[in-house]
């Protein structure tokens, strides 16, 4: 099989949540440019109607739609199904990647940050795969499965907070939840795999992000050395929703740089020296 058989994804239908902006916006690129039709949705459709404007200016195989879905309300679930099922009738991706955080200090830390993250990042990831199922195990086979790809993050693979409590712990509710949904829907034709990226440039990382000097700074203290890119989300998008990623279910990608298996110090350094 060619590279190209491999990583395409002509005629294939695609939704992004959070589409975008970020991590989102890397991956409906990455689609489209494999030749997918992208269907982006965000709470602000005038933004996800620019950037699939953009993504269509690009003049790539796949094309792209934007709109408005809202996730973390079962109203704003149920609205957003609605809206893929008029532009749609088939469904062989969906990238979960709608997220919020929420910062503050630890015994500053209000009760409501748990409710509005969850609500987003767990409820809501979880309300529409399950209600976008049928679509799903429709168009998958046993060649070729349905792909759900769920977006969690380095915060939810190792103990490190950085005042993100509700964040942290969401993301690592939504790596187990995809190891468990990888388990169900084996036999149904569905691969369900999470990313858990570390620092890249987006508005929630805005904060540390933002200019190049800052994004040297996170960068230095990240093992690889600086913070993620573009192709490193296509990367991740393509083998995983290609030909290539067919037989893997329940995967946890670590784009993050090598920050999922920094340690700390050498236990035994000082007793050596």
């Amino acid at each position: 099989m060619t590279p190209e058989a491999l990583f395409s994804l002509h005629g294939k239908t695609a939704l992004v949540t959070g589409g975008a902006t970020g991590i989102g916006r890397m991956a409906a690129e990455a689609l489209v440019r494999a030749g997918a039709r992208v269907l982006i949705a965000s709470r602000k459709a005038d933004a996800c109607e620019a950037v699939a404007q953009q993504l269509n200016d690009l003049d790539a195989p796949g094309t792209a739609e934007g709109f408005a879905g809202d996730v973390g309300t079962k109203e704003g679930v149920d609205a957003l199904i609605a809206s893929v099922k008029d532009r749609t009738e088939t469904l062989d991706i969906l990238m979960n990647n709608a997220g919020v955080t929420w910062g503050a200090p630890l015994g500053q830390f209000p009760h409501e940050a748990w409710e509005k993250v969850m609500a987003v990042n767990v409820s809501g990831v979880f309300d529409l795969t399950q209600k976008l199922l049928p679509m799903l195990i429709e168009s998958g086979s046993v060649d070729d499965p349905a792909r759900v790809v769920n977006v969690g993050s380095v915060m939810g693979e190792i103990p490190m907070g950085d005042g993100a409590y509700s964040y942290a712990a969401s993301k690592a509710a939504v790596i187990h939840m995809s190891k468990i949904l990888a388990k169900e829907l084996a036999g149904k034709a569905v691969t369900v795999n999470s990313l858990a990226p570390g620092p890249f440039v987006s508005r929630m990382t805005a904060f540390a992000t933002a200019d190049e000097d800052m994004r040297e700074k996170v960068g230095g203290d990240v093992p690889l050395g600086r913070v993620g890119r573009d192709e490193d989300i296509a990367g991740c998008m393509l083998f995983l929703c290609g030909r290539g990623g067919a037989y893997i279910t329940g995967a946890v990608i670590p784009v993050s740089g090598g920050i999922n298996v920094m340690s700390g110090h050498n236990l035994f350094e000082k007793a050596m020296h």
